[in-house]
């Protein structure tokens, strides 16, 4: 004998009792599953909305509104209108900009090597190794260890004076290198942590993206007498374009933050002012040094929006270039 089962949203009255007094809990009951249909989804992503305007849309809004007032850390509850005069201040500030081109410099030089090593790695970890899931395991401890701990190693690794790398250089006749107070050998070794703290993260997201690749591409390459390398060329690298375009927003946005890093490759006064000439002083060391030093908080946050518009562009331009390229290949 054939069934059927009520669709979602219709209600069905429970056998007997067909009388007058059930026809009001009836269609009480019926409202309430009718209510609870549709009002279910929201409350289940309620509390998602509800940690975001708490966590991430309050303090942003209220960054914004003490960057248009004159705030001190000393009198938090005293405020003053000042317009776009902060933003003006910084944007007139030359350490400003030396700041914006650190930061840039630094992201450039740390997010290239980081995303090809990466690229190369998730490409060797594709092939059936054994004990492959150590080998993965391996690759993301980096990733797991702290910023402060991976700044502190590599500060001792950067000394001047008694530092391994030097020492490993003194063999070839390189010499001292004072590798925190130089314009670019301070930059370089900031990248270095990067690079080895986020490199293995990043090989993850593409070795998750290379065995989502149909096999049947390789294969038909295979017969058409395509080389290994053609085929990392011509079929891996197209379809993990949408990955790598991720991972240099990512990788984009996390340079932009950088903070712990500069601040304790050389720790105390210098890694709180980026260096004894400001030579590798990030927007985010900047910030903290109109926010937690000098106790503006007005500049602070007007360079924390500047930082998010940056963002926004570079954001764009990623787009841009990420419709471009769908485009070419269609």
């Amino acid at each position: 004998m054939a069934t059927t089962t009520p669709a979602r949203g219709a209600y069905t009255p429970p056998p007997g009792g067909t009388g007058t007094a059930s026809k009001g809990p009836s269609k009480w009951r019926s409202r309430l599953w009718r209510f609870d249909d549709k009002a279910s989804p929201y409350a289940y992503i309620a509390p998602f909305f509800l940690i975001f305007g708490a966590f991430g849309l309050y303090p942003l809004l209220y960054t914004g509104w003490i960057a248009l007032h004159r705030v001190e850390m000393t009198g938090l509850d005293q405020s003053e209108w000042v317009g776009f005069d902060n933003f003006a201040k910084i944007l007139q500030d030359s350490e400003f900009w030396t700041a914006v081109a650190n930061t840039f410099i630094i992201g450039v030089i740390s997010t290239v090597p980081q995303l090809l090593v990466a690229l190369g790695l998730a490409h060797l970890l594709n092939y059936k190794l054994r004990a492959s899931t150590f080998w993965r395991t391996v690759i993301l401890t980096p990733y797991a260890t702290s910023v402060a701990t991976a700044a502190l190693v590599f500060a001792l690794v950067f000394r001047a004076d008694g530092g391994l790398l030097n020492w490993v250089l003194h063999f070839f006749g390189a010499g001292n290198t004072d590798w925190g107070n130089g314009e670019w050998t301070s930059k370089i070794a900031i990248s270095v942590i990067v690079i080895w703290r986020w490199t293995g993260y990043n090989a993850l997201i593409y070795l998750a993206a290379m065995q989502a690749v149909p096999t049947d591409l390789y294969e038909a390459a295979s017969i058409d007498g395509a080389s290994r390398w053609q085929q990392f060329r011509k079929v891996t690298i197209p379809a993990l374009r949408p990955t790598i375009l991720f991972t240099i927003v990512i990788s984009t946005i996390g340079s932009m933050q950088l903070f712990g890093e500069p601040l304790l490759l050389q720790g105390g006064t210098l890694g709180s002012v980026g260096g004894s000439e400001h030579q590798y002083e990030t927007l985010s060391i900047y910030l903290f040094n109109y926010g937690w030093k000098l106790g503006h908080l007005g500049p602070a946050a007007a360079v924390a929006w500047a930082m998010l518009v940056l963002l926004l562009l570079i954001a764009l331009i990623n787009w841009i270039v990420g419709r471009i390229m769908r485009k070419s290949a269609a």
